[in-house]
């Protein structure tokens, strides 16, 4: 996958402080992920869905905070005005854990794709199976196809924002991954608006690293499209192009900030 920039380059001290401020974040999260996945759970199972939702989304934006006060980890969101008022589907940009967790706070509520193998995460995959994902088979992609239209289509009717990464997976900073197709049928198929969502997380949440780095993470909204007559591979080709230039250009913007 081509490289869009380098990553950004920080003081050996910065480096180094990362790793007693990441072990304190590792330590208030398992607390946490503990209470939520257990007594949390049991309180979660007799809620209604919405309240349901809001009670877990506390766990997750508690860890979106931890890491604001323990590693400097903080963020601002460009372009909220252009979060409409009905239900969309939602299409970002995947470089780390930061936007599962933070989405959650602007799209309210919201359902998600993911890999079914999530559901059997101890705690983790208990309190997802209380909020209703839409859960799908990776080796199967037809019927990964059918589940994310048949089941998000039903979701939106519910009033829930259906959050998509069609990536796939996380995606380092600078590179570029295809988009998958499944977020584009739905939103064509329901006639839902389609919401980018670019960012420059795996700057300081990096995928599969223990550490946390400070800095400033930018989310930046898009304006809506519509998917009205619009062909998927289209806005699919359109979307992905808006994504990667943005995502690229507020890591441009990080960049500049620490030199």
């Amino acid at each position: 996958m081509p490289s869009q920039h380098n990553s950004i380059s920080r003081p050996l001290l910065t480096r180094i402080l990362a790793y007693p401020r990441s072990f304190v974040w590792a330590i208030a999260t398992l607390t946490t992920t503990f209470f939520f996945g257990s007594f949390g759970i049991v309180v979660a199972f007799f809620l209604p869905y919405r309240l349901r939702y809001r009670w877990f989304s506390l766990w997750s934006l508690s860890l979106v905070w931890y890491a604001r006060i323990l590693c400097g980890v903080r963020w601002e969101v460009e372009g909220k005005e252009h979060i409409p008022d009905k239900p969309a589907v939602v299409l970002s940009k995947h470089q780390s854990a930061w936007e599962t967790l933070f989405l959650q706070s602007l799209f309210i509520p919201q359902t998600w794709v993911l890999k079914k193998e999530l559901m059997s995460i101890p705690f983790l995959g208990w309190a997802l199976k209380l909020l209703e994902p839409i859960a799908i088979d990776r080796n199967n992609v037809r019927q990964s196809m059918r589940d994310i239209v048949s089941q998000g289509s039903i979701k939106l009717e519910q009033g829930r924002w259906v959050v998509i990464f069609p990536e796939g997976t996380r995606v380092a900073p600078g590179q570029i991954a295809r988009f998958r197709r499944g977020g584009f049928v739905l939103a064509t198929q329901s006639n839902a608006q389609i919401v980018p969502i670019a960012h420059n997380a795996g700057e300081f949440w990096p995928k599969n690293s223990f550490l946390k780095y400070p800095g400033l993470i930018t989310l930046r909204v898009g304006k809506p499209l519509s998917t009205c007559d619009r062909d998927p591979d289209e806005l699919l080709k359109s979307v992905q192009d808006w994504i990667n230039i943005n995502s690229a250009a507020v890591s441009e913007q990080s960049d500049c900030a620490n030199h």
